[in-house]
């Protein structure tokens, strides 16, 4: 085999990850008696699971916390079967892509501040999905940031060019 072999993205693995994913959330939609819609698809490197519909707040909760323990029981049940580890993705009503935006938003206005002021700015703590949409944002402002802190109290600087 030969370097490029494994580096490649699997696909069909993917694509099995998220029916797997799929099935479990569709089984907890159920059990809790929430209505809602499931989107697969396979972005990058990793497989995505939507749920889409109305009334699903409860199922991200504050800060999207509870989306988040969901998608580490949903990333158990496929490692259960597959035996591999995932990178799943689980969206609930929209939440993580409205994060990414507010986030890039977020990255690019610290960014320009600390263009002005070349002053280092610490930001609130984050999940690691949230620090990274910030970190990329950063980047493309031309700027470095690092993460700080443990868990979950990690947070991004923005470091002054």
């Amino acid at each position: 085999m030969s370097q490029t072999d494994t580096t490649e993205v699997d696909v069909q693995a993917l694509e099995q990850e998220g029916e797997i994913a799929a099935d479990y959330i569709e089984g907890l939609l159920d059990i809790g008696d929430y209505d809602g819609d499931i989107d697969m698809d396979v972005e990058g490197e990793r497989a995505m699971v939507a749920v889409v519909g109305g009334a699903l707040d409860e199922l991200v909760g504050k800060r999207g916390e509870v989306l988040e323990a969901l998608q580490e029981l949903t990333r158990l049940a496929v490692h259960r079967q597959t035996g591999n580890r995932t990178r799943l993705m689980l969206d609930i009503g929209g939440y993580r892509e409205r994060r990414r935006a507010e986030l890039t938003k977020l990255g690019q206005d610290v960014a320009a501040e600390v263009k002005q002021s070349s002053q280092p700015k610490p930001l609130a703590p984050m999940t690691p999905f949230e620090r990274k949409i910030v970190h990329d944002a950063v980047a493309a402002a031309g700027l470095r940031s690092e993460s700080e802190g443990e868990e979950p109290e990690r947070f991004v600087v923005v470091l002054p060019a």
